[in-house]
């Protein structure tokens, strides 16, 4: 499509959103037409004064073909909303980006797809669910939508990773500004298997007003959105409200009730959000089929001596600490410190953070499929 590198140039234009788009696209037909106006013709055709001559501005700055050639140095693909390409649940919402940047690829599956948000500072419990759920959600060919944050939006795209599935993250910047920088390389598995996408240009930066905004599009490419560890002041709020905005489904991970950081959880399921324990109260709610039905199953105790099968009997899902564990068994803590390293090699246990341990369940097919 020729016309699109008018579309990446005039979405240079910060003032120009999906209002002002369509006011153009109606006028011109052709948005290289648009490019190519009077400010005389730009106001005709519904465009104020300033952002007509923003407009002008830019295009003097600007070369439709330049930018088209950097976003390839960059490895950057772009659609507009009338590309086959477009993600069709984001054409839905109020407010759909015009143009859409985006690295790896979109794919008609895609349309399966949960957001997974919350908290930067997750508990254990929190890490925990959100992994859990989130591997069980990419197992069943679900893709899981996110904002590449600190805390749970990094656990889910991981945990979509791990299980093989698919993730798509969405940047409040330019996809040349990844934000935090040490998600880089997250950000670069993400495109391998799925995409990073921005509604903006190479070189914005992730400034703090874009990130409710680009929430929007996290919820609007998604069939629901889940909630996993949330804080009345956390940015998942936004999410959430987007997500209602946009008559999609919300999901809670219920906490403690001591738990700052399940406060707005616990008032959403309040207000009718759906209470979420596994992948199946999700899969249901969107009326969504299992890939495969699955049982969740206890390890047999097949331990090899009695302290190690002491110890499994006092774990089970909820994080408990190694003092903790100590204490209920009744054993020094050099021989509880001992038994759960050996544990944890053979795969039954696993330090979730801070010295705090859980049982790892193994999944097994049910009806031997």
């Amino acid at each position: 499509m020729d016309d699109i590198k008018f579309w990446v140039a005039l979405n240079r234009v910060p003032q120009l959103g999906t209002v002002r788009f369509r006011r153009l696209e109606t006028y011109f037909k052709q948005l290289e037409n648009a490019w190519g106006a009077t400010p005389v013709q730009l106001k005709e055709a519904g465009i104020e004064d300033r952002v007509a001559r923003e407009i002008v501005r830019i295009r003097g700055e600007v070369s439709p073909d330049g930018e088209m050639e950097r976003l390839s140095r960059e490895g950057v693909q772009t659609v507009n909303w009338h590309h086959p390409d477009y993600p069709p649940r984001l054409k839905e919402i109020a407010d759909p980006p015009p143009v859409l940047y985006y690295k790896g690829s979109i794919l008609p599956q895609d349309e399966r797809a949960v957001a997974v948000v919350g908290t930067r500072g997750p508990t254990a419990y929190g890490r925990e669910a959100a992994a859990a759920i989130t591997k069980d959600l990419a197992r069943n060919e679900i893709t899981i939508v996110s904002g590449l944050a600190r805390g749970i939006d990094a656990i889910a795209h991981r945990a979509a990773l791990e299980a093989g599935g698919r993730t798509i993250a969405v940047l409040a910047g330019g996809l040349d500004k990844v934000y935090p920088k040490e998600h880089t390389k997250l950000a670069q598995q993400a495109q391998e298997q799925g995409a990073v996408v921005s509604e903006y240009p190479l070189g914005v930066q992730p400034l703090p007003k874009n990130f409710p905004r680009r929430n929007r599009l996290i919820s609007g490419m998604s069939l629901g959105t889940l909630v996993v560890e949330a804080g009345e002041a956390s940015g998942a709020k936004w999410t959430v409200q987007h997500a209602l905005e946009q008559n999609r489904e919300v999901f809670c991970v219920p906490g403690s009730i001591f738990s700052p950081v399940s406060r707005l959880t616990n008032h959403l399921i309040q207000e009718g959000a759906k209470l979420v324990s596994n992948c199946t109260d999700v899969l249901e709610e969107l009326n969504l089929t299992a890939v495969a039905h699955q049982v969740q199953m206890p390890f047999p105790v097949a331990a090899e001596d009695d302290g190690e099968a002491l110890l499994l009997g006092h774990l089970d899902d909820e994080p408990k600490h190694i003092d903790d564990i100590r204490r209920r068994a009744s054993l020094p803590i050099t021989a509880v410190n001992t038994l759960l390293t050996m544990l944890e090699l053979k795969g039954m246990v696993r330090q979730v953070g801070c010295m705090h341990y859980i049982r790892i369940r193994e999944v097994i097919p049910a009806y031997g499929s």
